[in-house]
């Protein structure tokens, strides 16, 4: 199950991204995160600009309200999106807390 820290501001989850992948989805929950898989390379940036434009359009809210607060350079990330309560994102995830 994902840990979700709800907060005034928005939500806290752990991702898991697995770039270089064939396509961009979402592949379930590993462990405590939310496992996501991407196109692009884990190179200058490119994996977590499309982490966030990912998030973004799955979640249906704007690109500068998803930050990534841990794990920049590695495959397991913390990402926080402001203005969004932890009911909405398990309506827009299915499968999140099992």
């Amino acid at each position: 199950m994902v840990l979700i820290r709800e907060t005034t501001e928005g939500i806290t989850f752990a991702l898991r991204v697995l770039p270089r992948s064939s396509r961009c989805e979402l592949a379930g929950i590993q462990g405590d995160a939310v496992k996501l898989k991407i196109t692009a390379p884990p190179v200058e940036g490119l994996a977590n600009e499309e982490c966030i434009r990912f998030l973004s359009k799955t979640l249906q809210v704007p690109k500068t309200s998803i930050r990534i607060v841990g794990g920049e350079r590695s495959r397991n990330k913390t990402i926080h999106i402001a203005g969004l309560t932890r009911g909405e994102l398990e309506a827009k995830i299915p499968g999140l807390t099992g």
